[in-house]
């Protein structure tokens, strides 16, 4: 039977090879993704990176933010460092959506930032659950990571739901003319902890 198979398979990319896995969310009807590279058993704390899905960075690797190359910087982090792991959450437009977040980049085109062009929506600044990362962790026996992010609040929703975060590394990409408005507000606005000299 179809349902016999598992999601699961080899994928070959630039970086090196891959286990792919796709973890099925029934509350949302998601289908979020597990990249592997290695033994995740390693004696130190899996390295690892929580994406959320960016079609406009991503896969048009637009200039208005730095989630594109941050997804580059981080498989290639992996690779570096020979094993590791990066969830790609099904999150676009940090949880409110492609067509809210075109919307806001419509507004963003008219002077408002990155924040405040969400609540002018009517949505969150930030409306990421981490909750489903947490279970996809657990699910691949995954406890103790070090965890590739700029952002405290990845941290504080992975600890809060029983992941260990034993060291938290910078991921500094793709920082250019077009997005210091969106990367500094990420900062003074949001919290993100970017040393203000990577963006000079």
């Amino acid at each position: 039977m179809v349902s016999d198979v598992p999601s699961s398979a080899k994928l070959p990319t630039k970086w090196g090879l891959f286990d792919i896995h796709v973890h099925h969310e029934e509350k949302t009807g998601l289908d979020h993704v597990a990249l592997m590279m290695g033994s995740m058993e390693g004696p130190d704390p899996v390295l690892l990176r929580v994406h959320s899905e960016c079609l406009t960075g991503d896969a048009f690797t637009s200039l208005r933010c730095d989630c594109g190359p941050q997804l580059d910087a981080a498989l290639s982090a992996i690779a570096t460092n020979g094993y590791g792991c990066l969830l790609y959450l099904r999150q676009e437009g940090r949880g409110i959506g492609l067509h809210a977040k075109i919307q806001a980049y419509h507004l963003q085109d008219r002077g408002a930032d990155t924040l405040d062009a969400n609540l002018m929506l009517g949505h969150p600044a930030d409306g990421r659950d981490y909750g489903i990362a947490a279970t996809m962790l657990s699910d691949l026996g995954i406890n103790s990571v070090a965890l590739l992010t700029n952002n405290p609040d990845k941290v504080k929703q992975l600890e809060e739901h029983g992941i260990e975060v034993a060291e938290k590394v910078p991921l500094i990409a793709g920082v250019g003319e077009e997005n210091l408005d969106y990367l500094q507000t990420k900062i003074h606005r949001m919290g993100h902890v970017i040393d203000s000299s990577e963006l000079e």
